[in-house]
């Protein structure tokens, strides 16, 4: 029996519209959990020259993205967390297609969603950057997908600000480089 390609399962909730307002907790890991960002010592984050960059790009993706602003985040050795916040603009980056159901969109539609085009051009931007500062090109930095939850309320949102905030004091000491 000939099988075609695996198929990723998607880490979305299916049928949610990632423009929507609200906020979204993100967690992005390095490819291969290579700590490439720094170490943690006593702690707290020691960011090296690739988590400086890293931290650099996030907080300037609402530069790029004036829908959005940019909540607590962290750049930990092998991933990073943080929260965006996407404001009610009135209309949706979706284009002619906010009229369908969520899930008769098509592909690339739903890549052109606020939260995905956030998150890509974060990855590919931080990547450019590092493989530049590292003379690695084309070298992977992050895995290919991200992880996402919707925070539905404001004791949602103060508890993952919290989680975000004491990260590196919570590292597994086996996992402490």
């Amino acid at each position: 029996m000939v099988r075609g390609p695996k198929r990723r399962r998607s880490l979305r909730l299916p049928g949610y519209n990632y423009s929507q307002p609200g906020a979204y907790f993100v967690t992005i890991c390095t490819q291969n959990r290579l700590p490439i960002f720094g170490r943690v010592d006593q702690g707290r984050m020691l960011l090296n020259n690739c988590g400086i960059i890293a931290t650099r790009k996030w907080e300037r993706l609402d530069e790029r993205f004036p829908e959005i602003e940019i909540d607590e985040f962290i750049v930990m050795p092998d991933h990073m967390h943080g929260i965006v916040i996407i404001s009610d603009v009135g209309a949706t980056p979706v284009g002619a297609n906010h009229d369908l159901p969520i899930h008769e969109l098509p592909r690339l539609a739903r890549r052109r969603m606020t939260l995905p085009m956030v998150i890509g051009f974060y990855k590919m931007n931080t990547a450019k950057a590092i493989n530049i500062a590292n003379d690695t090109r084309g070298t992977h930095v992050w895995q290919r997908n991200y992880y996402e939850h919707i925070i539905r309320n404001q004791d949602s949102l103060n508890r993952i600000r919290r989680y975000i905030q004491e990260n590196p004091i919570h590292l597994l000491p086996a996992r402490r480089q």
